[in-house]
């Protein structure tokens, strides 16, 4: 009986071990793999410079894009953007896969499987953000990287002080104005909806409007029609995993 109980206790004390060790395994390659983001974001962002002062007639400006994106598509052809949000966490590069829609799930930018995985768009929509919905995807991590930052926007002076999402692509920038931020159902929205068609435009923008009554935030003062251009933010929400958070965000400025 001793002799069981001995057994049994070193087999459960080996258990114990086995699992102390593998999260701090967890922690610690999630630790070197959000450092990434760190190299990526000193390299990748460049200063811009100043336009001249001259007194003949200026030229045309063509915006000026402070991303290295020769460097970055050097490293991973797959990124293809860049998004900012002043006053938050998210000054990220964007993959997309032309082959696995689910990769950057759970990979780094450099292809290195596991958490906090990339932000990226899925292969259902244009890497030139011509389509009426591009949708956005980002873990909620606990240490605010990622999208965790995107919940902020469950505040309403938050979401007044900090209204503007920026995406670089190597050609162009793009300034979008938020206008919602909603817990939503965990339905996949490029399938759920044809952006093709008008009405499904309407019943998608309706979905996110009638969430009002439910405490979500919405901003009246933003127009937005099926005629604009939406960014949808996605990220999850804590404790329940039939639900995602979205911030909406209508396109307002496209500079070339």
């Amino acid at each position: 009986m001793k002799r069981a109980k001995g057994i049994l206790i070193a087999v459960l004390s080996l258990i114990i071990v086995g699992c102390a060790s593998y999260i701090a395994y967890y922690y610690l390659s999630q630790k070197d793999n959000e450092k990434v983001y760190e190299e990526v974001q000193k390299t990748a962002i460049k200063e811009v410079e100043e336009p001249k002062d001259t007194q003949e007639e200026p030229e045309e400006e063509k915006v000026q894009i402070p991303i290295d994106f020769a460097t970055l598509q050097a490293q991973n052809p797959d990124i293809y953007a860049w998004i900012q949000i002043e006053g938050t966490n998210i000054n990220y590069p964007v993959a997309q896969s032309a082959t696995d829609n689910q990769f950057y799930l759970d990979h780094t930018i450099d292809g290195t499987a596991g958490l906090p995985g990339s932000i990226y768009t899925e292969n259902l929509n244009s890497k030139e953000f011509t389509d009426y919905n591009t949708v956005m995807y980002g873990h909620d991590m606990r240490d605010g990287s990622m999208f965790q930052n995107l919940h902020n926007y469950a505040d309403p002076t938050y979401m007044q002080e900090h209204p503007y999402v920026v995406i670089y692509t190597p050609t162009k920038k793009l300034t979008y104005e938020i206008f919602a931020a909603v817990t939503y159902d965990d339905r996949h929205v490029l399938y759920s909806y044809n952006f093709l068609s008008p009405d499904s435009r309407q019943q998608f923008l309706d979905s996110i409007y009638n969430g009002r009554s439910l405490g979500n935030i919405i901003r009246d003062d933003v127009q937005v029609t099926t005629n604009n251009r939406l960014l949808t933010l996605s990220t999850c929400v804590t404790g329940q995993d039939d639900k995602r958070f979205l911030v909406e965000a209508v396109l307002i400025s496209e500079e070339k």
